[in-house]
């Protein structure tokens, strides 16, 4: 099951993902430097630390996408996001961009060269169940327009501001 499934609706995964990026470079540039770090309440991340967990994030799915078309029914490993954020004080936004860029083309790649028998391979996560590759991909997306729409939040406050 795909926990971003709501929010592809009946988006094509490979347009939403082959975009993000661009959506992201234009969010970090509509804000600047204070607004990345402004924080919509207490307890939810700012600009910058969902780029930075959209970095991280494109390199755990570059490894699952890699690991599914390597192993016969590879079993993901799932990470505690909310752990991982908390080293993301000081880093820099304009790294986290360019590493989510150029991985994601890189896994764009990957996605657009899989066969259709690829597609179907199946991983099991052990937290959702089974999964395909083109499970993942739908994932990547969905999860890009969850965070996007953080994004666009983050940016219309600062547009009336």
């Amino acid at each position: 099951m795909n926990p971003y499934a709501s929010h592809l609706g009946d988006r094509q995964p490979l347009e939403v993902v082959e975009h993000t990026a661009r959506r992201l470079y234009e969010a970090s540039a509509a804000l600047g430097s204070p607004g990345v770090e402004w924080r919509p309440s207490p307890n939810k991340w700012n600009a910058r630390e969902i780029v930075c967990h959209l970095a991280d994030c494109e390199i755990v799915f570059a490894y699952r996408l890699r690991q599914t078309l390597a192993e016969h029914h590879h079993v993901i490993q799932p990470f505690d996001q909310e752990t991982w954020a908390g080293t993301y004080g000081g880093r820099d936004i304009r790294i986290a961009l360019d590493v989510f860029a150029s991985v994601r083309e890189w896994n764009v790649a990957l996605i657009r060269s899989a066969s259709p028998e690829q597609l179907m391979k199946k991983v099991t996560h052990p937290e959702r169940g089974e999964e395909t590759f083109q499970t993942i991909v739908e994932t990547m997306a969905g999860h890009d327009i969850n965070h996007v729409t953080q994004l666009d939040t983050i940016v219309s406050h600062f547009a009336r501001s």
